[in-house]
This record gives structure tokens, sequence and C-alpha cells, in this order.
């Protein structure tokens, strides 16, 4: 199938590559332009930008897509069927209606639950034991459109966003491949989605990130997971800064909410329950494990974090 393929992330890239793997014409991918990283700040390719080229597909990186510019584009390229995998743009009215053969978003949670640009992180942050992919038919809406085909996968109970994001691209990949083959069959079956049952996922800030230990630590250690490894959780030492990379339920412990309860592990009390940090970044330094840092610090029990 002559297919026109738009995306830009990492967890764009693996239903790139599944639908090359799978023999499909791939026209042209549309991604968002290079933008600058670093400290440099060197213009930098997105993922799907960088795939594209290995496969020598032509790139299309337009600033707008309501200027008419992509329009005439993706009317050259003449595509039966436009994917679209964490592109970052809404597109038109106009360039929906533009193939014959729809365009299909891959998304990543179980919809109607979840719509929005964080869909990973909140299923993660709000302690979820299931999520999935799902595969729709695009609307104007956001992430209104008709289901197609979903799968699901649990959750671990201690891993993060970063870890299921790329199982997640992995399985979307999947599902994606299984959609196209059941359209190109005819089996295809679009479900609406029930808007009763729908939530949505905002994009996450750093404002979100510090760590309240008066709050249960069972959420907490789901905060931790969800914000990992962007744009991470934090507390304070002393007045300074201490991002929180991985961390684990410390149910034996209890005690006041902040309090260092170990000299040798790093764990802390919260309002119920107590978490053990196993990996934090003080401001300056790189990453370690917690233990590496107590020793360092010398922290007595006791001590008050988020001060």
């Amino acid at each position: 199938m002559k297919i026109v393929f738009m995306g830009t992330p990492e967890f764009a890239v693996p239903s790139l590559e599944q639908l090359v793997q799978d023999g499909h014409q791939v026209a042209g991918v549309f991604t968002q332009p290079d933008k600058p990283k670093g400290r440099g700040y060197k213009l930098m390719a997105p993922p799907v930008k960088e795939k594209a080229q290995e496969y020598g597909i032509p790139v299309y990186q337009p600033e707008k897509m309501r200027d008419g510019e992509a329009l005439k584009l993706l009317r050259a390229l003449a595509p039966e069927l436009i994917v679209v995998v964490a592109y970052g743009r809404i597109l038109p009215k106009e360039i929906l209606q533009l193939p014959p053969k729809g365009c299909i978003n891959v998304h990543g949670s179980l919809l109607p639950k979840y719509r929005g640009a964080g869909p990973i992180q909140w299923s993660v942050i709000n302690g979820e034991a299931v999520t999935g992919v799902t595969t729709m038919y695009m609307a104007e809406g956001l992430d209104t459109g008709d289901m197609l085909l979903k799968e699901e996968t649990p959750i671990g109970e201690n891993e993060t966003y970063g870890q299921l994001h790329d199982r997640l691209a992995v399985i979307g990949a999947n599902c994606l491949c299984n959609t196209i083959a059941a359209l190109e069959q005819g089996k295809l079956e679009a479900i609406p989605q029930d808007e009763a049952l729908s939530s949505y996922a905002p994009m996450l800030n750093k404002e979100m990130a510090r760590l309240d230990f008066t709050k249960p630590a069972q959420e907490l250690h789901n905060l931790i997971r969800g914000l990992s490894p962007w744009p991470v959780a934090y507390t304070a030492i002393d007045g300074t800064l201490l991002k929180v990379h991985r961390a684990v339920l410390a149910p034996q412990y209890s005690g006041q909410p902040g309090q260092l309860l170990d000299e040798k592990r790093f764990i802390v009390a919260c309002g119920q329950g107590a978490l053990e940090f196993l990996e934090v970044q003080a401001a300056g330094s790189k990453r370690m494990p917690a233990g590496d840092f107590l020793r360092g610090k010398k922290l007595p029990r006791g001590k008050q974090l988020g001060e």
C-alpha cells in the first residue's frame, strides 16, 4: 500500500520500521523541523527523520500544516493511507480527507482513556495495572476518532515511563501492522469511542515533580516512575535539589513524613508507608546509586528532606 508516514520522536520509529519491513511503499515521511539541543544548541534531526534517511525515503518538515503547502505536497505524493504516530501536529480537515483509505493514528493508551499528549506517563502516575495501544481513524477532535484495534499489556509495579514507552512503541508497531492487514482484507471494524469513559492526559511539567512526603508512599512511587526519565521527581536536602530517578516501596518502615529512616539505605518516611530511593542525582552531579550518595553525604537518621 502507498503510505505517507507522519511521526517525530523515538516512539514512532518502530512503526516506520514495521511499514518498511512489511513491504509497503512509504512515499514520504513528514516530521517536525530540526530543533536546537544540548549546551551548544546544535540543530538535531528528529529520530524519525534519521530513520527515514537510512531507508532513502523523502523527508518533509513543514513549519505549519494549515498554510496549504503541506496539502500541496500530500496531493503530489497521492498516498492511499496516511499513518500518524506521535507527529506533534494537528492535521486540518483537508488533509484528513485526502487519502482514500483515511488517516490512521497509533495512540499509547487504551482509548477512550488517556487522550492527549501524555498517555503513557499518566497511566503510570495514576497507578494503572494495565495499559496498551489503540489504533484509530483520525477525526478533527483530539484523539476522538473511531477505534480500530487494541493491544493490552500489564504495567510492572516498578516499571518507569521510559521502560513502558519503549515497550509500547514496539507493541504499537505490531498493532499498526495488524490494523493495515485487516484494512487490506476488508475486515477492519471501526468502533466509536464512549465519551462517558474518556479521560485526558495533559503534557507534564516540572512543577508537578516535587515530592510531597505527606502523601502515601504508593502515590509518590507512581509519580517517580511516571516522571522518569523526564522531568524527574525531586526533593531537597538543606536547600539543594536532589532528583530521584528510581525508588521502591519500603512498607516495613514508617515515621515522620520526609524523615530519613536509615543511615545506610536511603529510606524516607511518607504520609503512609515509606520509600527507598535507589538512584538519585544531586544538582551538578551525575546519577548515582542512592547508597553511594548517602555514604558521601553522611546524612544522619532523622534528617528531614524537602527543606
